[in-house]
């Protein structure tokens, strides 16, 4: 029999710190880390992992969420360890969830709900993580708050090229070409620097 530890985070900023103290006890060699999201299984490690268990073989995870969040991958996965590799599973933050004790009907039952009623917390406080994203960003946005990349200012020369192009001093390939930029690109900027030389004007520049 060997043991095994699997550990998940949401993310490569996150540290994995607190889950490799709680399975200090299991070889370094016996440890699968990902670091990415738990909504679904494709990840390379899981996958190793779940290539070496071997009937009888013993895995630790901290908590039932780090399988994953969605109610029923957690399920089936814990169905494919438990039932079809013949794993036992030890959830450190649930006694309960011990798969070595209490083999018998009633022991698989009350293991069988308390996972059940996990999981489903689990999913949906990943639900509710996300309608609260969302609810802020709406929130946000009508502060004012401005999401994604900073507009890219033009150069601090642009107002003079438009003035000599607009003169016929200079043709607009020339300025393309100066400016590293496509032609949408530069009548896009046209018109926000007319708009902001002129705010009182709304009339489309092309």
């Amino acid at each position: 029999m060997n043991t095994y530890g699997y550990i998940r985070v949401s993310s490569k900023d996150q540290n994995e710190k607190r889950q490799l103290v709680a399975m200090a006890h299991i070889p370094r060699r016996n440890l699968f880390v990902d670091k990415q999201s738990g909504k679904d299984f494709n990840r390379d490690k899981y996958k190793q992992l779940v290539g070496k268990l071997k009937s009888g073989d013993l895995l630790y995870i901290k908590s039932i969420d780090r399988l994953g969040r969605n109610y029923e991958e957690v399920q089936n996965q814990w169905r494919i360890l438990t039932k079809e590799k013949g794993v036992d599973i030890v959830v450190l933050d649930m006694d309960l969830l011990d798969t070595r004790c209490k083999k018998n009907l009633l022991g698989t039952f009350i293991a069988d709900l308390v996972l059940q009623f996990l999981a489903y917390i689990a999913q949906n406080e990943r639900e509710n993580i996300r309608s609260r994203q969302t609810e802020g960003i709406a929130a946000a946005k009508k502060r004012g708050v401005q999401f994604g990349r900073p507009p890219i200012q033009p150069p601090d020369n642009f107002g003079e090229l438009v003035k000599k192009w607009e003169k016929g001093e200079i043709a607009l390939p020339e300025i393309l070409k100066e400016l590293n930029i496509s032609e949408s690109t530069f009548y896009r900027r046209l018109r926000e620097y007319r708009l902001k030389v002129h705010p009182m004007s709304r009339t489309n520049f092309k």
